[in-house]
């Protein structure tokens, strides 16, 4: 029988399936658009700081073009330069009034970018502001049969309501100043750092409860066998009441489960859907807070008859009075962070949900060899590259990055994911993981400790360090690519499931034990020979 706690952790398995490291586009790579000589800059975001009649007012952000000079990457270096509005206001033909080095604002439409950019560049113009007719960027690029893309000044869109703003201010006859530049990300961010530590922390906590509750199961079923209970034969899956195995055939499930899940969030992705999912994050983060609080308060001997007894519950069954006494401080504690989600500290508390439903979810569920585990993290592999790169072939769009980041939702990205604020980026933001970067290879991390610690192996002569240093790896150069690419999306388990499969089944191979790794999953134990001993004995009276 498996406990209700068991239930909720394999149907969260296949809920947080999301597997992605992110940490804010600012350079957006196309190679659709044409690109060739004065036309082949990178679409990066720019800052637009205002001042209206010399005081600061809104900062605002728009997209560089294709074409034209390169914007100024430091602050300090940007000059605060003067608006003016085109006349006429599309700026395709000359404009009525004279420039001496402001920035034009002008409408989009009725002529090509660089018709704009060009006759404004002779008009005397230092920059060109291009207001989109919608809310969101536009890409701006050169058309196939324009040759003259030799521009002198930079161009930049922005947003048709921030366009509007600066022009009303503009016509009130107010003095509108404004500086362009677009800042660089540092090359590595704190956030990233401990957003590795938290992963890492994360699963070395799992596997070493993981491991002492395989052991003490082991412990106890020796126990029974030397002294030849008659028991035996109820206790023989002893330890197996608390938690679930998976098998190869959920292994190979869980891509197409996680996949029409993943499929789903991005068709219903909206605010009412969002909301459906902080519940259920808040109901698997009760069950993670709630277990790993009582597992840590029963460790103190103050705590411990209270979680040792025990009152019957309907539905729940039997409820240790400690859980009783946690259960309420923990579904205040995800109210609260459900109804201040949007507040700048909020990731404080998603991030404790968050890690505390992974610890429970990997003690809980578990793969019992090295069979199963590569069938799982092979097919993550594959299900983690699908949806994030080759995904964009047939929606246009990576559908990963696109639910991970919760767009159209008008929230702050889903839930299922560890967050920190990029604190000293420029552009702010959060760096993220899914749980499913830490789950999935956690799965086969906690497993070869259980391993590691029922064949009594010290650390070194393990398999647990290897797996673990290799996972710690995997993530690092996940984190290495992700800035490579300019904070574009990365699927981590691309780079970690080789590191972590592939050195955990080289070294089983060096050391003779693939094949138990492999079927078994456990190492053979001198009570199992005594009990078959017994009972062939037995067989013959």
């Amino acid at each position: 029988m498996v406990s209700l706690g068991a239930t909720y952790s394999v149907v969260y398995v296949f809920l947080l399936a999301v597997t992605l490291v992110l940490g804010g586009d600012i350079v957006h790579h196309d190679d659709v658009a044409p690109r060739r000589p004065g036309c082949e800059n990178n679409f990066v975001l720019v800052k637009v700081p205002t001042w209206i009649d010399g005081v600061e007012n809104n900062e605002y952000v728009g997209v560089g073009a294709r074409f034209g000079p390169t914007l100024e990457s430091k602050e300090k270096r940007a000059n605060l330069t003067r608006v003016v509005m085109a006349d006429p206001p599309d700026c395709c033909t000359k404009p009525k009034n004279k420039l001496t080095s402001e920035i034009i604002l002008v409408h989009r439409g009725k002529c090509s970018f660089t018709t704009k950019a060009n006759i404004a560049d002779e008009a005397g113009a230092s920059a060109i502001l291009i207001i989109n007719y919608r809310t969101e960027l536009f890409k701006m690029v050169c058309e196939e049969n324009e040759t003259d893309v030799d521009i002198g000044i930079p161009a930049v869109m922005l947003p048709q309501d921030a366009g509007l703003n600066l022009e009303r201010h503009i016509k009130n006859n107010s003095n509108v100043s404004i500086q362009l530049y677009s800042p660089l990300r540092p090359l590595v961010d704190v956030a990233e750092v401990f957003l590795w530590l938290m992963a890492v922390g994360t699963i070395i906590c799992a596997s070493y409860w993981s491991a002492w509750s395989a052991r003490e199961a082991a412990i106890e079923q020796e126990k029974l066998l030397k002294d030849a209970s008659d028991e035996y034969a109820n206790t023989e899956n002893v330890g197996s009441n608390g938690y679930v195995e998976i098998s190869t055939a959920a292994a190979i499930l869980f891509v197409v489960i996680a996949s029409c899940f993943l499929v789903m969030l991005y068709k219903l992705m909206s605010f009412w859907f969002v909301e459906v999912l902080v519940v259920l994050f808040c109901i698997g983060g009760v069950e993670g807070l709630q277990t790993c609080l009582v597992a840590l308060l029963s460790c103190f001997r103050w705590f411990q008859p209270s979680a040792q007894t025990f009152v019957k519950i309907p539905l729940f069954g039997a409820v240790s009075y400690l859980t009783l006494a946690v259960t309420p401080f923990c579904i205040v504690f995800a109210v609260v962070w459900a109804v201040y989600r949007r507040a700048s500290w909020a990731w404080i508390g998603q991030d404790i949900l968050g890690i505390t439903l992974i610890i429970t979810v990997l003690q809980i569920v578990r793969i019992p060899n090295l069979k199963v585990g590569t069938v799982l993290l092979s097919c993550a592999f594959l299900y983690d590259i699908f949806w994030v790169f080759v995904s964009k072939w047939w929606f246009h769009e990576s559908v990963m990055i696109v639910v991970a980041r919760g767009d159209k939702s008008g929230e702050d990205g889903i839930p299922m994911l560890l967050k920190i604020p990029r604190l000293f980026d420029p552009w702010g933001g959060y760096s993220i993981i899914g749980f499913g970067d830490i789950i999935l290879p956690g799965l086969i991390v906690a497993f070869s400790l259980r391993y590691d610690w029922l064949a009594k192996k010290n650390l070194r002569a393990g398999y647990f360090l290897w797996a673990m240093t290799a996972y710690g790896l995997g993530l690092l150069i996940t984190y290495v690519a992700l800035n490579l690419m300019d904070g574009h999306g990365q699927p981590a388990l691309l780079y970690i499931v080789p590191f972590t499969l592939g050195t955990f089944l080289s070294l089983g191979k060096k050391r003779g034990e693939l094949k138990i790794l492999w079927t078994r999953g456990e190492p053979e134990r001198p009570c199992s020979h005594i009990h078959e001993d017994d009972q062939s004995i037995n067989s013959h009276h």
